[in-house]
């Protein structure tokens, strides 16, 4: 996929929407292109949160460890970011992000994505709205 197409897939992600056409290209392009087969993990719970990750194709599953095992709370597909609330929390990943589905994604990380947010309040709201929703609808 070439740059143009990645910065139309960001445009189609809410969170991103409102950044300016400049500003998704430098996204895209200091964004990393990430594969996952079927069943492989994205990110562990736990794990540092280092990166957020944007859906481009394929499903993926989020699971929750609780006393009897992996739970699975959730499930997204294109245009969806994932792994988001680790860095603006500045805590390690609260849940298992693993693609149901063969999966592109674009890897954004964790400085990349904070400078765009915080060149933007459209997308500083829309990510405080999505987590709200997150926190309200968890286990």
């Amino acid at each position: 996929m070439i740059l143009n197409d990645e910065v139309q897939m960001l445009r189609r992600v809410p969170l991103f929407s409102g950044i300016d056409a400049n500003k998704l290209k430098l996204l895209a392009f200091a964004s990393d292109r990430v594969s996952y087969r079927e069943g492989q993990e994205l990110f562990h719970q736990g794990d540092e949160g280092d990166a957020a990750y944007v859906v481009l194709s394929g499903v993926v599953d989020v699971y929750k460890h609780g006393p009897t095992g992996d739970e699975k709370i959730a499930s997204t597909g294109p245009s969806s970011v994932v792994g988001e609330i680790a860095i603006l929390c500045g805590t390690a990943r609260n849940a298992t992000v693993k693609a149901s589905t063969v999966v592109e994604a674009l890897r954004i990380r964790k400085d990349c994505f904070l400078k765009v947010l915080s060149s933007c309040p459209h997308s500083m709201a829309e990510t405080m709205r999505v987590m709200g929703e997150r926190l309200a609808t968890a286990h």
